[in-house]
């Protein structure tokens, strides 16, 4: 493959795509990550939320997610540092398990994707860790882009295959 066909190399070397030509506007990401926590953890529902040996899950788990997301671009090397204006989690319970969903959105030249996955996959991070004493056999199962709007390549929807 020709050196040019690589949008994250610049003469022969890794390199940040240069944004300064790009127009801001409004874009909003949301991830998900779907985990199966077993009906132990499950029966431990309270009030919506989980209450482990640690404490409160979901409040740690959204807490942890948040600074995962205003943190994305000191983790993923060619990330943009942006300014996010807005960051939310809903945390669903699903039969055995929960689904995390994290919505982003700033005003910026580049797409909040990467944060809002980051954001998820983190907070399903802390859930494993804050409920590993239960049960080691926690599955964190999906992980993926639900939709994100705004951008040079427009809206995105996940279409279930």
């Amino acid at each position: 493959m020709e050196e040019n066909a690589f949008t994250h190399v610049r003469g022969g070397q890794p390199s940040m795509v240069d944004i300064t030509g790009k127009a801001a506007n409004r874009r909003t990401a949301v991830a998900e990550v779907k985990m199966t926590l077993g009906a132990d953890i499950m029966a431990r529902l309270e009030d919506g939320d989980l209450k482990g040996p640690k404490g409160p899950v979901f409040q740690t788990a959204i807490i942890a997610g948040t600074m995962a997301v205003k943190k994305t671009s000191e983790l993923i090397p060619f990330c943009h540092p942006l300014p996010v204006e807005a960051c939310d989690f809903t945390i669903n319970p699903e039969g055995d398990g929960i689904s995390i969903l994290c919505t982003v959105t700033t005003t910026g030249k580049t797409g909040v994707e990467m944060e809002a996955i980051t954001g998820a996959s983190v907070a399903a991070l802390t859930v494993y860790d804050m409920c590993k004493a239960l049960n080691k056999g926690i599955v964190i199962r999906e992980t993926r882009l639900i939709s994100k709007t705004g951008g040079k390549s427009g809206d995105y929807h996940y279409q279930n295959p």
